[in-house]
């Protein structure tokens, strides 16, 4: 199986990215504003918390970004905002050809909006669509859709910005993982969720173009649909904390990756490193044994899913079924492939936890 995993900042890379983000809020906010939990409620002047504002301010700034605004709904919420700023009922929406992540599905149907895909590896065949159809949005997603995806995510958005048709960035799972984010890249808005970003649940963020984000906070003006000052610091802190965390995750894959490509573990027959969606690494069996390993290494410490696919809560290695996309490129992988997370776990757990769970299967 050929696969093209996203390039990711390297440690160096990252500790810089922290060192960026620690200076860009030291220019938004005096040391006893850090040293708080912030405010809460309607305040005059920002409509929502003074902290909250500041945090957002910050956000922007640090993404190169004219605005940036937090919302409740996580990353599903952040890219429903962003489409829902861009678009009109029943107007035409770009995507992938390739699977909509589901909670996007979902959007899109509630807006009615019409998608029309194209395969954003075919470059020519983007630029044919673009000129041809009458299109008002393109949203892209910047990791992984399906295996054989290749297409690099500033050449895409350019093309759009040829046509002058707005873009939206699915940056989840890559934001502070990849160099550039979105906007950064060229697109008009970014959407992610903060929980992936090790910051509280249920929190997501929108940035980009001042137009878009002006429209998405006047919609959201109740007291109640606010985030709140402490969660808008909370937030921060896991923005300040991710980058070097997901750099040392990275590099634990490259490693791993490489010593069961050498042999080290009997009955693995080999290991690649996808997007899917997060960086993670894909082994594969030399027996029909997956679901069998899954269970030995639950009960040897692997986490058996996901709470918000890298948030806070999740620290050791998690050993878990391929994904729907990979599942559905080959059914007959599910019985022979499992993927593995190392979250903040090292090579020795990893290796350690698999050679005992293949052992466990094969005494039974």
């Amino acid at each position: 199986m050929e696969v093209y995993p996203l390039p990711v900042m390297n440690l160096a890379e990252a500790e810089q990215k922290q060192f960026r983000l620690i200076d860009t809020v030291t220019r938004h906010f005096a040391g006893t504003e850090i040293l708080s939990t912030g405010d809460l409620g309607l305040v005059a002047g920002y409509g929502k918390p003074s902290t909250t504002a500041k945090v957002e301010a910050t956000i922007a700034e640090f993404f190169g970004a004219e605005a940036a605004v937090l919302v409740r709904g996580a990353g599903t919420a952040a890219i429903r905002w962003g489409l829902w700023s861009m678009l009109k009922s029943g107007q035409a929406l770009v995507v992938h050809k390739a699977p909509l992540y589901p909670t996007t599905k979902v959007t899109v149907t509630s807006m009615n909006l019409q998608t029309v895909a194209v395969d954003y590896n075919n470059l020519p065949a983007l630029k044919k669509a673009l000129l041809e159809e009458p299109l008002e949005a393109g949203l892209v997603q910047y990791t992984r859709q399906q295996p054989g995806d290749n297409y690099d995510l500033a050449t895409v958005l350019a093309a759009f910005k040829e046509r002058a048709i707005p873009t939206l960035t699915d940056d989840n799972y890559a934001v502070l993982r990849a160099a550039k984010n979105g906007v950064e890249c060229g697109a008009d808005l970014s959407a992610f969720s903060m929980f992936k970003l090790l910051g509280p649940e249920g929190i997501g963020c929108v940035v980009g173009k001042k137009r878009y984000i002006e429209k998405i906070v006047a919609a959201n003006y109740s007291g109640g649909g606010q985030v709140q000052g402490h969660e808008a610091l909370a937030c921060l802190r896991g923005m300040i904390y991710a980058p070097v965390a997901l750099a040392i995750q990275g590099r634990v894959v490259d490693e791993t990756c490489k010593r069961l490509q050498a042999g080290e573990v009997a009955g693995v027959r080999d290991a690649i490193i996808v997007n899917a969606q997060s960086k993670v690494l894909l082994v594969e069996f030399t027996q029909p044994v997956a679901n069998q390993v899954l269970a030995a290494a639950e009960k040897l410490g692997a986490a058996p899913h996901p709470v918000g696919s890298e948030s806070k809560y999740e620290f050791v290695p998690m050993f878990y079924r391929i994904s729907g996309t990979f599942r559905a490129f080959d059914p007959t992988l599910e019985q022979r492939m499992i993927r593995i997370n190392p979250m903040r776990g090292g090579t020795e757990t990893i290796l350690r936890i698999l050679k005992e769970a293949l052992a466990a299967v094969a005494n039974k």
